[in-house]
């Protein structure tokens, strides 16, 4: 018995006879519908982001509905970076611009302000300060009083940046709508389990250790969030050097309380931690360099690191075994994410 033909719409049969006619018709108006169909799921969103941090979250909520490209790689410095002509034409293609806000950007917020008259632009930082403004930490003088901008350190705050992604990029894509909503409540849940993780880990750390010092002032929000209190060697913006002064005074502060070791970061030159070392040499004592911290950029994309949960795992495993604490077992609603991590 032969294969039973595609029964077509109505207005696509054809009397029997004309049995070629039928075929080729058949073949046009299933091919037809086909594009149709094809032409009726909506095509990603382009959006072009600052950070990798916003570019994780966008692209973590967004799906198949977004096409992301970050302008700031691992190791770029958002206080200090300035757009080329190829960013500022692909910011100008953009269909939505998503950036962190709160004058973290810097040198590059002149060029999102503009261009934010002609493309739909999301300041997530500054959205997620909107709705936790009882959890913001105030800024320095750089920031011209507006709240610090290195929100995403802490995953229970950041985390509200799921469902303003969502809202965002559904009214750009209302097709996406049901899709955007379950993956940012996934999301939200994800960033929840890592945050008490975090704190479990860290609670380990003995109290007289729990004293976080690094390059600059970019961990307010993790310590707050995570029981540490936080030394950043120069202020919340890299445009500002350490002073002699600053150096010496974290010295003292390192033999006074004893901690066993301070940290570089990634998008920092590590003189600065050299200094303090090199001083508290000179007062007889000695700290370790308790190794590398992602504070302003994520790690390389691809690796654990280059997500934003797999970046505040490698800081809190990092600070735990550098002040002697022990990591929490990882919680099971992220083994997904685990499978070939090895140690930070």
């Amino acid at each position: 018995m032969g294969s039973i033909p595609p029964r077509l719409p109505h207005r696509c049969r054809v009397a029997r006879p004309h049995r070629f006619l039928a075929n080729i018709l058949a073949i046009a108006c299933l091919t037809g519908f086909g594009a149709l169909a094809h032409a009726q799921a909506p095509a990603p969103l382009r959006v072009v982001t600052t950070t990798a941090m916003v570019a994780d979250m966008v692209r973590e909520v967004g799906g198949d509905c977004v096409q992301v490209i970050a302008l700031m790689g691992p190791g770029i410095d958002p206080h200090l970076y300035r757009a080329s002509a190829g960013d500022v034409d692909r910011l100008g293609r953009a269909e939505l611009i998503a950036h962190n806000g709160l004058g973290l950007e810097g040198q590059l917020g002149a060029v999102l302000d503009r261009l934010g008259t002609r493309v739909a632009t999301l300041a997530l930082a500054e959205r997620v300060a909107n709705a936790a403004a009882e959890r913001l930490l105030e800024g320095e003088d750089e920031y011209e009083g507006r709240p610090d901008p290195h929100l995403w350190l802490d995953a229970g705050l950041w985390s509200a940046g799921a469902a303003i992604v969502a809202d965002t990029v559904a009214a750009l894509r209302p097709a996406c709508r049901d899709d955007l909503l379950a993956r940012a409540a996934a999301v939200r849940a994800q960033l929840a389990a890592l945050h008490d993780w975090a704190g479990a880990s860290l609670a380990s750390v003995p109290a007289e250790h729990r004293h976080l010092i690094t390059s600059h002032d970019a961990f307010r929000y993790f310590g707050r969030a995570y029981g540490l209190q936080v030394h950043g060697i120069e202020g919340i913006s890299t445009e500002s050097e350490a002073s002699i002064a600053d150096i010496r005074a974290t010295a003292d502060l390192v033999v006074a309380t004893g901690v066993p070791a301070i940290f570089v970061e990634s998008t920092i030159s590590p003189r600065t931690i050299e200094a303090v070392r090199a001083a508290v040499r000179d007062r007889g004592g000695d700290v370790a360099i308790g190794g590398t911290l992602y504070g302003d950029a994520m790690g390389d994309d691809g690796a654990p690191a280059g997500t934003i949960i797999g970046m505040l795992r490698h800081n809190v495993m990092t600070i735990v075994a550098a002040l002697g604490g022990e990591a929490a077992p990882w919680p099971a609603e992220l083994a997904n994410w685990a499978a070939g991590w090895g140690p930070p």
